[in-house]
């Protein structure tokens, strides 16, 4: 199945992301975990790779075996970050012999240290140069991109970074999946303001559950993401009780999820942090608009 037809009218998209664990013990808890998550019968899942590709590798024989074990269709990460144009093409035909599906096409972020991203000599500057790559020499893949509820941290306005996700889009992107939120209010306005601007491929919230109320502080300040002041309260309020944290986030993510779906989102793409249990949990507390296949 196509990207685009995941997406179709009448259908509902169920993703999941992973990231190539460190150890061997890592892997093999990775792949029980992706087991229980396989019971809800994704249509696909993701998996990125290491600053500045450092896992490169890694990723391609975590989806490899993916596909392989589950016989779901797989997406690899994919960004312009210390890499050149060949070495981009090298690694998309790797992909293309191991069976990979679909791309999440990123721009990437700066490597640790620096502050700004720089191109490499003879690479790309933006994400929509690597969709349109892809769009031009490998054009069976299907094209998941980023969007910015909040806007992108390194952006000067929400104007701008609407303008350069138009961009991605006309360069031939099939969906576009977006960073993680916490008030659905700014996914809606988001979507809005793309229609408005004439982006008409489907738009579908990224949600990551909450299990651990200092982990998503650390991550929500480095996209710069917001949490809601009532539910940072009732983090808060469960002190170190990391159950309590755990099920405080997990009903917070049943209901933003519900809502989304009862609003018409096209699918649902979960951030799993290579667990089961929150997501798990989560989709079996709401309502799916179908059977995902």
């Amino acid at each position: 199945m196509s990207l685009s037809a995941t997406y179709a009218p009448g259908r509902f998209g169920l993703s999941f992301e992973l990231f190539p664990p460190k150890t061997p013990q890592g892997e093999e808890q990775l792949f029980a975990h992706v087991a229980e998550l396989a019971r809800f019968r994704p249509n696909f899942i993701t998996c990125t790779y290491g600053a500045g590709g450092s896992t490169r590798s890694k990723t391609l024989e975590i989806v490899s075996r993916v596909k392989a074990q589950f016989g779901i269709r797989v997406a690899t990460h994919l960004t312009c970050v210390g890499s050149t144009k060949d070495d981009l093409r090298a690694y998309l035909r790797d992909a293309t012999e191991r069976a990979v599906d679909y791309v999440v096409a990123l721009r990437g972020d700066p490597p640790k240290g620096e502050t700004t991203f720089q191109a490499v000599a003879g690479g790309l500057r933006y994400a929509n140069e690597l969709v349109a790559l892809l769009r031009a020499e490998f054009p069976a893949y299907g094209i998941a991109v980023a969007g910015y509820p909040e806007t992108h941290q390194e952006a000067p306005s929400a104007a701008v970074d609407l303008a350069n996700l138009k961009r991605k889009v006309d360069a031939g992107a099939d969906v576009i999946v977006t960073q993680l939120f916490y008030d659905n209010a700014d996914f809606f306005r988001f979507e809005q303001q793309c229609r408005a601007a004439g982006i008409r491929i489907p738009i579908v919230p990224g949600i990551l559950p909450v299990t651990n109320f200092a982990q998503i502080q650390r991550i929500t300040s480095l996209c710069k993401a917001k949490l809601p002041p009532a539910f940072v309260a009732a983090l808060s309020q469960a002190g170190d009780d990391e159950l309590a944290q755990f099920e405080i986030g997990v009903d917070y993510a049943t209901r933003q999820v519900q809502e989304l779906i009862h609003h018409g989102v096209p699918g649902v793409h979960f951030y799993v942090l290579n667990k089961s249990q929150a997501t798990a949990r989560v989709l079996g507390g709401v309502q799916l608009p179908r059977q995902c296949d």
